[in-house]
């Protein structure tokens, strides 16, 4: 006979599977990218030895993000209606944090504001610190407090129902922004060694999901070196930008990165 045993999963698995099925029915554009960080991750660690700030590969990668869109700003734009577009000049991207609740680990999203006027070492700290802040059971953004109330309801309804505020949530574009901000980076490939790329759904107009740094023979120079590559999906919503817009928005990206943008 076999035997099994019950997994519980904690209740913020309820709105991961309703945002899953609402970025299923986006339209986004999808760009999976192989990014050469040899030369970014060389100046992270001279950044480190000359100001004596611990900056983390991820913050600097939030930066970088944040300065690309600055130039490209439709990138993280909301569609309001078949007609009109919200573009922020405020740049807040979502993060996960794993955090341990109830013995197991709980990813959970957690939104940094503002990140076009902070410093790397300023977004390093802030996600040092999310990631000691105290979980509670019915948390779905890590560092805003809900209405227990409301929460409890939203756990409560039927999948329909739940679907239902969640794309009523994303025509009101300030309401979203405040929520869950108009970024969203993942950086599912730091937790393992994976020489691939993460394809994900996201309800953001602009998501990033970030792979795992490998040594790769490549050409620099015009000659072969191994080199540090990083594997890098993107998301942008075809309903605010066009290809040819994206195409340029991803190129200059792929430039800031390669280069260490903002380190020198």
């Amino acid at each position: 006979m076999d035997t099994y045993k019950y997994i519980h999963f904690p209740k913020t698995r309820i709105a991961t599977l309703d945002v899953c099925e609402i970025g299923r029915k986006k339209h986004h554009m999808q760009a999976i990218l192989e990014l050469d960080v040899t030369d970014a991750r060389k100046a992270i660690k001279n950044y480190r030895q000359v100001t004596k700030n611990k900056i983390s590969f991820t913050a600097w990668l939030v930066k970088t993000i944040s300065t690309t869109i600055g130039e490209y700003q439709t990138a993280h734009a909301y569609l309001k209606n078949k007609k009109t577009a919200l573009v922020f000049d405020d740049i807040d991207i979502s993060i996960t944090v794993e955090r341990e609740y109830g013995g197991e680990l709980v990813p959970l999203p957690y939104v940094i504001r503002r990140t076009n006027n902070k410093e790397i070492i300023d977004i390093t700290n802030e996600i040092a610190t999310a990631k000691n802040q105290q979980v509670a059971a019915d948390d779905i953004v890590l560092g805003q407090k809900q209405n227990q109330f409301s929460t409890s309801l939203y756990y409560a309804l039927p999948g329909f129902l739940r679907r239902f505020i969640w794309q009523s949530f994303l025509l009101k574009p300030k309401f979203a922004k405040k929520n869950m901000g108009s970024v969203m980076l993942t950086s599912i490939g730091m937790m393992g060694q994976v020489n691939g790329w993460f394809i994900f759904t996201s309800i953001h107009p602009l998501a990033f999901g970030v792979g795992s740094i490998m040594k790769k023979p490549a050409v620099h120079d015009n000659k072969i070196e191994i080199r540090e590559i990083l594997n890098m999906t993107v998301l942008i919503d075809h309903d605010v930008m066009d290809g040819a817009p994206m195409a340029r928005f991803i190129a200059r990206l792929s430039h800031n990165i390669e280069t260490g943008s903002g380190l020198a």
